[in-house]
């Protein structure tokens, strides 16, 4: 029973950092109906930032994953402006979006490897490695500090979209993008601020990302684990979004624990599958004909 809890606790831990990154896919889908594969590079540049902060600057921990986030949501808004917004102006098909975010995506990895190389980057260590032990369960310092931080983070974010007026404008939008331009809601400015918000919580999580693991370029890809825990849950809802990364992030530790940690990926992408064949609105996705 104590192994079944260590793994489930494990799961709780990635899988809050999932959610982090699947609520940008999610938010970005729900106004704009597109996949913003794009995504992935934001998360990778805010581990990269953080890392920096931390070893070249000495910064502290909570100052430097805040400035990635400051400095992801920079770059998400930057790329809308550059990527989707002569789109969105021309009314383009939403294939050029998804085909437009993968060229942003592409860009972003290999700028990085460019100008920063493809050496793979350990964080320093922050906290301390001795474990808390609770009842004969071990809790890591960093998956305890990575779940409260994502904890936090989507309690403000849910916060917003349900009591602000702006997360009412968010709401509109995401219901009706037209509808909501004609009672006079600037949707220019709602788009800034969901990238934004996205962003800022790609930079979040890429931190704590690769303080769990370890920074490359190519974090982008692995991230794509985020966008199958959001399609898990239904993509554009963010309750589906947080729902989908946490039964992702369990299931994947249960596989490594139980099985192998060589399924644990095949298990992910297997999962997609089934969902996009049986249930591809997802948990708590709502039926679209237009979104892709």
């Amino acid at each position: 029973m104590n192994s079944f809890l260590q793994q489930i606790i494990n799961g709780l831990s990635i899988g809050s950092v999932y959610a982090l990154m699947a609520v940008g896919y999610s938010l970005v889908y729900s106004i704009m109906n597109f996949s913003n594969f794009a995504h992935g590079g934001v998360i990778m540049i805010g581990a990269y930032i953080g890392f920096f902060l931390m070893t070249i600057l000495n910064l502290p921990f909570f100052i430097s994953f805040l400035l990635a986030g400051v400095g992801t949501a920079i770059l998400a808004v930057s790329v809308e402006k550059v990527a989707y917004s002569p789109l969105r102006k021309r009314n383009a098909p939403f294939l050029y979006f998804i085909i437009s975010a993968m060229g942003a995506s592409i860009f972003l990895e290999n700028i990085v490897v460019a100008t920063i190389g493809p050496t793979f980057r350990t964080y320093p260590a922050v906290f301390s490695s001795t474990p808390i032990n609770i009842g004969g369960i071990s809790i890591g310092r960093l998956d305890l500090t990575m779940f409260i931080i994502s904890a936090i983070s989507l309690s403000i974010l849910i916060y917003i979209i349900e009591k602000t007026k702006t997360g009412m404008a968010i709401r509109a939008t995401s219901y009706s993008i037209k509808a909501s331009t004609l009672m006079g809601v600037d949707t220019n400015r709602i788009i800034f601020i969901v990238f934004a918000l996205g962003g800022f919580l790609a930079g979040i999580a890429g931190v704590l990302f690769g303080m769990k693991y370890t920074v490359y370029p190519q974090i982008g890809f692995i991230t794509m684990k985020s966008f199958i825990a959001a399609v898990f849950g239904g993509l554009g809802s963010l309750p589906g979004a947080v729902i989908g990364s946490i039964l992702l992030g369990i299931i994947e530790t249960l596989t490594s624990g139980y099985i192998s940690s060589q399924y644990r990926d095949l298990i992910a992408f297997a999962l997609l599958i089934f969902v996009l064949v049986v249930k591809p609105t997802g948990i708590m996705g709502k039926s679209t004909e237009d979104k892709a």
